[in-house]
């Protein structure tokens, strides 16, 4: 199989860095992302944290990672925690030469860094569990989920009324608009409408001003 755009454009710009500096060793690990996740983590870990991505000429790591990995930076944020996630709990595997190939899924450990850090998992717990994360036994589908039922992401907070107000006048406005360029609509119809847009406004407006007064 061709490589993709993405694997040609990393495999030409490790050919123009020197091999066994850390930065070839990420352009490596970054085209091997899916199956060596764990090593890629623990390299980007060192250079956000050295640094290191100023004398590549990168004003950031996100930078750094969006235009020479195509990593965004969300991606990059989950791989740096949950390669920290493993070096907390698993100091001595982190330092072992197979770390990469051995270490769990990323789905799997994402999960539990995000429980950590949500307060949900304690370090008892995680030893409660170790086992089982660390089997090649369990499909990783399966185990993501037993986690995510285990370990629950709280409910996101409801919009603010105001916002959701604006968000309800800007359909009604909308529906006016697309009834009243139709030709097959009476005009009664576009007016009621256009009506019930002026008063979603106007509820949005009030609202909107509750808000700026509290």
């Amino acid at each position: 199989m061709p490589p993709t755009q993405v694997e040609a454009s990393l495999e030409a710009k490790a050919s123009a860095v020197p091999p066994g500096t850390l930065r070839h060793s990420c352009l490596v690990a970054a085209k091997r992302f899916k199956s060596t996740w764990a090593e890629l983590g623990k390299l980007l870990v060192k250079v956000r944290n050295g640094a290191e991505y100023e004398a590549w000429g990168h004003e950031s790591f996100e930078a750094y990672c969006a235009k020479e990995l195509h990593i965004r930076k969300a991606t990059a944020d989950k791989l740096t925690r949950s390669y920290n996630f493993l070096e907390k709990h698993e100091p001595r595997a982190v330092k072992s030469e197979d770390f990469g190939e051995r270490a769990p899924a990323f789905e799997v450990i994402e999960v539990l860094a995000g429980a950590e850090e949500r307060g949900q998992l304690s370090a008892d717990e995680y030893r409660a569990i170790r086992d089982t994360i660390w089997s090649p036994e369990r499909p990783t589908s399966e185990l993501k989920r037993d986690l995510q039922e285990r370990f629950p992401r709280p409910a996101p907070p409801p919009p603010r009324e105001d916002l959701a107000l604006r968000r309800l006048a800007g359909f009604a406005r909308k529906l006016h608009q697309e009834l009243s360029a139709c030709r097959r609509v009476p005009k009664a119809v576009a007016e009621r409408a256009g009506a019930l847009a002026e008063d979603v406004e106007e509820l949005a407006a009030r609202a909107r001003g509750g808000e700026d007064g509290d």
